[in-house]
């Protein structure tokens, strides 16, 4: 596996093929564990399969980005971009998401164990199979999401706020 480090390297003047840098990156896994990506854009990036374990990422805008396999353990997504995006059978356990924007993000299969949530913005996305025990859901807004076989606790039910209709 490539580092980003090892990566980059002076390619002044040097004229390489898209698609032969596509098609090396698409069998590379990019390792970013511990960077420091503060408020970065990457919006629409492919970073499937991505080693991304402690990086920081608050105010990262990750919107349609593909993060499908990405191992975001203990990552920092405090107040992230992350609206539709794709993180099925993504590994985000102990990750901040603290005021994420996960609006139509596919989570499906995403292991979600000891995510903090809080106020984070879960509308519309797709949880199905989504293991979240021992998440703090205090204040998420999950309307409209697909709840259908996720893993949760009792204890995380009382965590819900119910809105009712009209309010």
């Amino acid at each position: 596996m490539k580092t980003l480090q090892n990566l980059i390297k002076d390619l002044t003047d040097i004229i390489v093929d898209q698609e032969k840098i596509n098609d090396y990156l698409a069998s590379e896994a990019l390792d970013l564990r511990g960077a420091d990506l503060n408020s970065a854009n990457l919006t629409y990036a492919d970073l499937r399969c991505a080693k991304l374990q402690d990086a920081i990422l608050i105010g990262a805008d990750l919107q349609d980005a593909d993060l499908r396999c990405a191992d975001l353990r203990w990552a920092d997504l405090q107040d992230a971009k992350l609206q539709d995006a794709k993180l099925r059978s993504a590994n985000l356990t102990y990750a901040d998401l603290r005021c994420a924007k996960l609006e139509g993000a596919d989570l499906q299969g995403t292991y979600l164990i000891g995510v903090n949530l809080q106020d984070a913005d879960l509308r519309c996305a797709d949880l199905r199979c989504a293991d979240l025990r021992d998440a703090n859901l205090k204040g998420v807004n999950l309307s409209f999401a697909k709840l259908k076989d996720i893993k949760i606790t009792k204890q995380q039910l009382e965590q819900l706020t119910v809105i009712e209709e009209g309010e």
